[in-house]
């Protein structure tokens, strides 16, 4: 798929949101990618799965992990393309963690996959857990890259839509963002 594709896609079932939203990494943005209105089709959450699991289904990728919420479905169908055990983190007292039993065996080759990469907060979080488990990371794999590639996570990465989407820290927002209500649609609570 090509990132004019992935766009459209986003588009045309109203995953791409404008106004003024806090995103979970807390900057201000007039986009807001609603990652769950596409995925919630089958039929597009394999399509994108297929894109991903397709760059590294020769890497012999024992878990895929994801963030919570985000990343769940996605990584779940990612996981199934590759044939790979699936797992995900959730915050708990505002620190990514393993719950609900799962973990990550030593040795074991990890890919970590992403709905929307603003500043890879989340991901960097997992890229600690895989490293304390003495894993081997793979790559990251994610659906929306908002830093236009900026964001470097030391491995292989791989993004199916780049580009580059304004986003500004509460104190820096612009007159005509902050006159626009405020909306908060992600998962991160404040």
């Amino acid at each position: 798929m090509t990132s004019d594709e992935v766009l459209e896609l986003f588009k045309s079932t109203g995953a791409l949101l404008e106004g003024h939203f806090i995103l979970s990494s807390g900057y201000h943005s007039p986009y807001y990618f609603q990652c769950a209105k596409v995925l919630q089709y089958p039929r597009y959450n394999n399509l994108l799965a297929a894109a991903i699991s397709g760059k590294f289904n020769n890497k012999d990728i024992d878990v895929v992990i994801s963030p919570a919420v985000g990343g769940i479905v996605f990584g779940t169908a990612v996981g199934s393309q590759l044939g790979a055990r699936t797992i995900f983190t959730e915050r708990e007292n505002g620190k990514m963690t393993l719950r609900r039993g799962f973990e990550i065996k030593e040795g074991e080759n990890v890919l970590i996959c992403e709905d929307v990469v603003t500043t890879g907060g989340s991901v960097f979080e997992i890229i600690e857990i895989v490293k304390e488990n003495n894993a081997n990371l793979i790559g990251v794999g994610f659906i929306i890259d908002r830093s236009n590639g900026k964001v470097d996570f030391k491995t292989e990465q791989y993004s199916l839509a780049k580009l580059e989407v304004k986003n500004f820290k509460e104190d820096e927002l612009p007159d005509w963002l902050s006159k626009i209500p405020v909306t908060k649609p992600g998962s991160r609570i404040f």
